[in-house]
């Protein structure tokens, strides 16, 4: 079976902290994103419409919070400048102030989370290095807030889609990976980062440690997650290109999930889930279903 055959429902990255709580409060309250699963350990929130994020209790989870925090999670969206000024009033903590890049047509900022996390905010400008992902982007609606969201975010601020910034050493190695491993597809070429699609509005960048947000670093207290339907064809293609297996397949004994872990060649954990039938899974395989 072809890598072209398999598909990628949505995306999931997992962040773990040693406080959970107090990320549970600022990604509901602040950020304003809606959970879709409480598994307790992990909290699962929608962010786009085939892009979530997991917050972990680092004390049950694969990494630790101490781990260097080697990624960037990128919000896309149309609402730049109300985002920035809604997140300063709200007293988020900014790495910089609210700009035009200097390398690449995009307008942003980079805020914190409460645990040091980098969280990008980012407007893809009309530019024809852009006009791939401009493409995408118009095909699908941003997500904003739900009517009864009791968070402060704005309901006029939405998000679009996702990026997940991954840092290398050697940035060629990392696009012949994702393109032979997985086929993804370049969207974006910045030179010195690449985007490529992973899911209908989750991309991953592939970024030179040299020239971007972080440096590269051994470990990385984040983990990259694949939802998809064909989990154990998955498995079979990615054993067959000879990934080694860092958790093999299987369900969980704790969780209702099919899932396996691999790694990419800088090391970042690669886990590939299917969400199986269970009240605690009720509303995430709603919203998978309906992509």
């Amino acid at each position: 079976m072809v890598v072209r055959d398999l598909s990628i429902q949505a995306n999931l990255v997992f962040f773990y902290y040693k406080n959970l709580e107090a990320a549970q409060r600022f990604y509901e309250d602040v950020i304003g994103l809606e959970m879709v699963l409480d598994y307790g350990f992990a909290k699962l929130y929608r962010i786009s419409p085939t892009s979530y994020i997991g917050l972990v209790d680092e004390q049950k989870g694969m990494h630790s919070s101490d781990e260097p925090k080697t990624v960037t999670l990128s919000f896309v969206t149309e609402e730049i400048d109300e985002w920035y000024h809604y997140l300063v009033e709200q007293g988020v903590e900014m790495r910089g102030p609210l700009k035009d890049a200097t390398r690449h047509p995009t307008r942003g900022f980079v805020a914190y989370d409460p645990e040091g996390y980098f969280l990008e905010f980012e407007r893809f400008l009309d530019h024809p290095q852009n006009e791939k992902l401009l493409k995408i982007l118009s095909q699908h609606n941003a997500v904003y807030p739900l009517p009864d969201a009791e968070g402060s975010r704005p309901k006029t601020l939405g998000i679009q889609a996702n990026i997940f910034w991954l840092y290398y050493k050697d940035l060629e190695d990392a696009q012949r990976f994702y393109e032979n491993v997985f086929g993804f597809d370049l969207q974006v070429d910045q030179g010195f980062a690449k985007v490529y699609t992973s899911s209908a509005t989750a991309f991953v960048g592939l970024v030179d440690e040299a020239k971007g947000l972080h440096r590269f670093s051994e470990d990385k207290a984040v983990t990259l997650s694949f939802i998809s339907e064909q989990i154990d064809d998955w498995y079979d293609n990615l054993i067959d290109k000879g990934l080694v297996m860092k958790d093999e397949l299987a369900d969980s004994e704790r969780i209702p999930v099919r899932a396996f872990v691999t790694s990419d060649i800088a090391g970042y954990y690669l886990e590939f889930d299917r969400f199986l039938p269970h009240e605690l899974n009720t509303k995430i395989l709603l919203y998978l279903e309906s992509q």
